[in-house]
């Protein structure tokens, strides 16, 4: 090795493209939380590669961002310990009357409007997977059904320009000289799950629930009491604030919650501990070395690499594909979302065409769309919730966790197809 190449690998925008790899090979391949690893390379490329003072490095820190998820997750944490968010589900399934053949399409509705106002797609889903898998056994509907309905539904809502994701997403946008365009991210999320979903409904059983007799809604016993209508009041307040006054959203979630715990609707401590810190600790740590990745020259490095996957008309399918393989082991909010979207216009650039609005909206459907495989949160957390007494539940759930993996994979093309055919229409 001559002494120009060893300068070259050991540069600091190598280092960090390096460092990067190394984070999405964790994720894939480990079980540590990969924000807490992107921190130290992060400090190991800046400080000793690059010669930067720590200062500069802990700079790099989203500070803004982790403020606004931050206020987000603890204002749907006191609706979520407080019992709104259940009793406005229990609410929803009185709605049915008894309609067994409704029951797919509320389960989706319910899902997506409980994550698009604030809480997201992995909360949504704790929230009423158990509740949707015990009246589809009473209903007589296929669990993978269920299942798909409630993970679809909770990631069709899941990039609201107010729920936890969305304001990742929007916020690594506007980073990437994308900002401005969050109808454009929602309506596309939305139209690739509902999309899914139908199919889903079509090839699942939906049809044949017509013919099944009326479910017993007994279920849906949970009332709304004084503290779920202040909680529910205060958070209709924080949406209007947030979308008809441009009030920060995290800033004013934070005022929201304060208002609910001075109110005795909600108690701080069960606040905090509703607050999905790993999932803040890897948005954020890996951040930190996307800072250290674009400041040294790696993210010139990366878009390189990615433009080597893909020409200009192939661009929005291949860029689908790729992130949805590895939003399949990984996670698509703590890993896939910060490491791609800032690399967009780069990558335009380096291809010489395509649009970076519609690419960075096929690697938001593409990586969105696979999680419903039970290698992720969502469909892991539809497994477990299979009824405890129901027969054969061991068998119910080995072979669900089958089925949604064919399907999380299947995904993978059709994400590709999806967004190579149709994503331009959602760029306008």
């Amino acid at each position: 090795m001559d002494a120009v190449t060893g300068t070259m690998l050991t540069s600091p925008a190598v280092l960090s493209l390096v460092a990067l790899l190394l984070v999405v090979a964790a994720s894939l391949t480990s079980r540590i939380n990969v924000g807490v690893l992107a921190v130290v390379l992060a400090w190991l490329v800046g400080v000793f590669a690059a010669g930067w003072k720590v200062e500069q490095v802990m700079n790099a820190f989203p500070s803004s961002l982790f403020l606004t998820l931050l206020g987000v997750t603890l204002l749907f944490g006191v609706a979520q310990a407080n019992g709104t968010m259940e009793a406005i589900t229990h609410t929803g399934i009185r709605a049915l009357r008894g309609h067994t053949a409704r029951l797919p399409l509320l389960l989706f509705a319910l899902a997506c409007a409980i994550s698009s106002a604030g809480p997201g797609a992995i909360a949504t889903t704790a929230l009423l997977a158990p509740l949707a898998m015990r009246l589809a056994h009473g209903a007589r509907m296929p669990m993978l059904l269920a299942a798909l309905m409630v993970g679809n539904g909770a990631n069709a809502g899941n990039l609201s320009p107010i729920s936890a994701i969305g304001v990742l997403v929007l916020d690594l946008m506007d980073t990437a000289g994308l900002g401005g365009h969050a109808l454009n991210v929602w309506t596309a999320n939305f139209a690739a799950h509902a999309l899914a979903a139908a199919v889903a409904w079509a090839l699942f059983g939906g049809p044949a629930m017509r013919q099944t007799p009326q479910i017993d809604t007994a279920l849906g016993t949970i009332r709304l009491t004084r503290a779920h209508t202040i909680t529910i009041g205060v958070l209709a307040v924080w949406v209007a604030a947030v979308v008809l006054l441009s009030l920060p959203p995290g800033l004013a979630a934070f005022a929201a919650a304060a208002v609910l715990v001075v109110a005795k609707v909600g108690e701080d401590g069960a606040m905090l501990k509703q607050v999905p810190w790993p999932v803040l600790v890897m948005v954020c740590g890996v951040s930190v070395l996307i800072g250290v990745l674009d400041k040294t020259g790696g993210m010139e490095l990366f878009t390189d690499l990615l433009a080597r996957l893909a020409t200009p008309s192939s661009v929005n399918g291949v860029m689908a594909g790729v992130t949805g393989l590895l939003s399949t082991y990984s996670s698509t909010s703590g890993v896939v979302y910060p490491a791609f979207l800032p690399a967009v216009p780069g990558l335009v650039a380096k291809l010489g065409g395509g649009d970076a609005l519609q690419v960075a909206l096929s690697i938001n459907v593409g990586a969105a769309l696979v999680d419903v495989s039970p290698l992720s949160t969502i469909g892991a957390l539809c497994i477990a919730a299979v009824p405890a007494g129901e027969e054969g539940r061991p068998g119910q759930q080995r072979a669900l966790f089958r089925a949604l993996l064919l399907w999380g994979f299947a995904m993978c093309v059709a994400g590709a197809l999806f967004c190579q055919l149709f994503i331009r229409l959602f760029a306008w």
